[in-house]
């Protein structure tokens, strides 16, 4: 009998020590972006980001944060656009691009003090769920469906809330089309999130 209660008061131990490092969570913000290559122009354009995020701990100063984000981005065509996929594309092009993309961001988390402040670094995993398509004629695609991009910021947490900021740099060339010319995406991300369990 002693054994049987010495063991449910171990798993109950061990189920408030994971649960206590263990969260769920919403997250929304904004994008600041731009894509880099010689035919888009060279600023930042902005766009949001809205989803959920995962926390798992892995002892005192180390966690994981798996999360799956609704991300949309912004760029303008620059003129030079036109001049080198002349032949590919009809002359008037759209000017303004979004791309609406599902991303998977894995972040792994270092406790720089306490629990206020972590510093955050990882992959994240975009799939291109649409764009405008006007840019190619017959509708083709221009931008490539699928992104990998390197992330580094920090993120404050506020009793359940998440101030985050990101920079991301696109390590995948985006452009669809050819090599003329490489595309790849850079910005900014801010986000506030809220820890539900």
């Amino acid at each position: 009998m002693k054994a049987k209660s010495f063991l449910v008061v171990t798993a109950l131990m061990l189920a408030q020590a994971t649960m206590a490092q263990f969260h769920l969570g919403i997250k929304g913000g904004a994008n600041v972006t731009k894509m880099d290559g010689r035919s888009f122009n060279d600023k930042f354009q902005y766009g949001y980001s809205l989803g959920g995020f995962m926390e798992i701990g892995l002892g005192r100063k180390w966690s994981v944060q798996p999360e799956v984000l609704f991300n949309q981005y912004a760029t303008t065509v620059d003129s030079n656009f036109n001049h080198i996929y002349e032949n590919v594309f009809n002359p008037s092009y759209q000017k303004d691009v979004r791309l609406n993309y599902l991303s998977i961001p894995i972040m792994i988390n270092y406790k720089l003090i306490g629990n206020f402040l972590s510093l955050q670094a990882g992959p994240q995993f975009g799939v291109l769920m649409s764009q405008n398509r006007t840019l190619l004629q017959n509708g083709g695609d221009a931008f490539s469906r699928g992104d990998l991009s390197i992330l580094g910021g920090v993120q404050l947490k506020l009793a359940s809330f998440r101030v985050t900021g990101r920079y991301a740099i696109g390590l995948k060339n985006l452009n669809d089309i050819d090599n003329q010319d490489k595309w790849t995406s850079q910005g900014f991300q801010l986000s506030l999130g809220l820890s539900i369990l």
